[in-house]
């Protein structure tokens, strides 16, 4: 049984070759795999230097080969490295990728996530099995395709002249068109290599033996050779509709795993850029809130800027026919002014969608749940035109605020009464 090893970072560390973590050792051939990995998709996770990785901007869990790291989102520059803070914040991604529909679950604690399961990548391989259970005790659709050819009982079309000419010798045969039954159906051949990565990067583990039995109930497939297009050729229709979920989550982990076959090194990342996590967190929210009180949220929405350019707030909330715009930022300013080209942008924002004012949103480590008026600093003395600095808490206690959303737009249209 092979004992896998982990250690949890938070976003922006250092892991340096040779050095321990967690009690874990960076070996060299985990050091060369993730070079290799991340040049594969164009040294976009983090950067690499002389036996040294920086992890920027992305957060969630690598594993390579037997150790399993787990980078953690953070505010403060010098967050706490205590054992209780990272579990706050694991429970705090998690929920932030339930919510935003990147990982399904129903609640953060013990009583939803399976007793064996220990880290984000098993929580993620345990949701596709789910989805491939489901649809193996629905029924896996089954796929018939036209033949024309010699067999020993009449089924389908007989073709009387082919029969003839085919025939004279073994009469016995019949040269018929009828249908086959094709196992190796694309939607299949993809989810069956999505359970074979599984079992391969997961030896000794329940999810190993759960995805085991699955194999043992899915149909022998011929398996895919070439990955590269096969994603855009699914066919989308009303049989296929039960596998996307399911189809999703394999395209997910069969484009973010690599065999790195000179070293036998196997890594798989399941990575989420943290800044677009946030706003997406943010949108979430506030429309859980918006919904109540006859506010609508939009998400990006683009318009042409000086020719070929756009430009595109993250958030706009409209109420009887008045905007409002947010733009998110994943970065602690409690003690910086936001920069002047961010400044100029919700000028902009609010010029091109005729808004009464836009707020640069941030998180916070402060203990205010909400915001109050001395946290905003507005920069400009136009009425409407007005751009504010927001920071807001994003927890309560040691979970994640439920009422965020609430928070905000209280300050939108309670607070300020230019926007009623």
């Amino acid at each position: 049984m092979n004992k896998f090893k982990s250690i949890q970072i938070f976003e922006d560390s250092i892991l340096i070759c040779g050095q321990e973590y967690d009690g874990c050792k960076i070996e060299e051939s985990h050091f060369q795999a993730l070079a290799k990995f991340n040049e594969l998709h164009q040294n976009k996770y983090f950067k690499i230097e002389l036996k040294k990785v920086t992890f920027q901007n992305f957060v969630g869990v690598i594993q390579v080969c037997d150790l399993i790291i787990e980078i953690l989102p953070k505010i403060d520059k010098h967050e706490l490295e205590e054992e209780a803070n990272k579990q706050k914040w694991q429970k705090a991604l998690v929920e932030m990728l339930r919510l935003t529909r990147k990982l399904n679950i129903q609640q953060i604690d013990e009583a939803n996530i399976t007793k064996q399961t220990t880290d984000l990548l098993d929580i993620y391989f345990e949701w596709f099995l789910n989805e491939v259970q489901i649809l193996i005790h629905q029924g896996l659709i089954k796929p018939y395709n036209k033949e024309t050819s010699k067999i020993k009982e009449l089924r389908g079309k007989l073709k009387f002249a082919r029969h003839i000419a085919k025939n004279l010798i073994k009469k016995e045969r019949l040269y018929t068109t009828h249908q086959v039954y094709d196992k190796d159906l694309l939607i299949y051949q993809i989810l069956a290599q999505a359970l074979e990565i599984i079992n391969s990067i997961t030896p000794g583990k329940y999810i190993n033996s759960r995805c085991k039995m699955i194999q043992l109930n899915f149909p022998e497939i011929t398996e895919i050779q070439d990955i590269t297009n096969i994603f855009n050729e699914i066919p989308s229709n009303r049989k296929t509709e039960p596998y996307e979920k399911a189809l999703t989550i394999a395209r997910s982990i069969i484009l973010n795993y690599a065999n790195i076959t000179n070293q036998n090194q196997k890594i798989l990342v399941l990575l989420f850029d943290i800044n677009l996590l946030w706003k997406e967190y943010i949108y979430v929210r506030l429309q859980q809130t918006a919904k109540k009180k006859g506010i609508i949220i939009k998400g990006q929405k683009a318009r042409p800027f000086l020719e070929k350019k756009s430009i595109h707030p993250d958030i706009i909330i409209e109420k009887c026919g008045k905007m409002a715009i947010i733009d998110t930022k994943w970065k602690n300013i409690d003690n910086v002014l936001p920069s002047v080209q961010d400044l100029r942008q919700m000028y902009a924002y609010n010029e091109y969608w005729d808004s009464q004012k836009a707020m640069l949103l941030y998180p916070t480590s402060g203990n205010s749940t909400e915001i109050k008026q001395d946290d905003f600093g507005k920069y400009t003395n136009r009425e409407k035109n007005s751009c504010y600095l927001g920071k807001i808490n994003i927890f309560d206690g040691d979970k994640l605020d439920d009422k965020i959303g609430d928070t905000i737009l209280k300050w939108f249209y309670i607070k300020n009464n230019s926007t009623k």
